[in-house]
């Protein structure tokens, strides 16, 4: 991850640097964990091959299998440009790199918000990015 040394230390911030790390490690459990169990996860935002419904994935289990359908498709990397957090929320704006098996990435540029529970658990992580955007780029070398 890269880009949120620059900021000041917050809960959602910190929250929003937990899950980044553990999404880039590859860290299903660690990641899982951060979660309440009544957490949700809109990655993005709205109807898109991966929501069809686009009304996100709701507890535990279903953010595992979101997990297991989409974040397992290749390593991913963050990489923050600003970060704003207020109250119980993080907004960071960056892009997300996802690199597949073959070496062909997959980029999308966003806004990726973190709302933290009253016991300080990930309640919500929502990715604000345009799927018609998403940039694959072939392997390179």
């Amino acid at each position: 991850m890269e880009g949120m040394e620059r900021f000041e230390a917050h809960p959602a911030r910190t929250m929003s640097i937990r899950s980044m790390e553990a999404a880039e490690a590859g860290d299903r459990e660690g990641w899982l964990a951060l979660f309440a169990p009544d957490g949700f996860v809109q990655d993005p935002v709205g109807p898109s091959p991966f929501d069809p419904d686009g009304l996100g994935h709701h507890g535990v289990e279903a953010i595992r299998a979101f997990w297991d359908g989409v974040i397992t498709m290749g390593t991913v990397r963050f990489v923050i440009r600003e970060s704003y957090a207020a109250g119980s929320e993080c907004a960071n704006v960056g892009t997300i790199t996802t690199t597949l098996a073959d070496g062909t990435r997959a980029v999308v540029d966003g806004v990726y918000t973190y709302r933290l529970d009253a016991a300080g658990r990930l309640a919500a992580l929502r990715a604000v990015w345009e799927y018609d955007r998403l940039r694959l780029e072939p392997p390179t070398g």
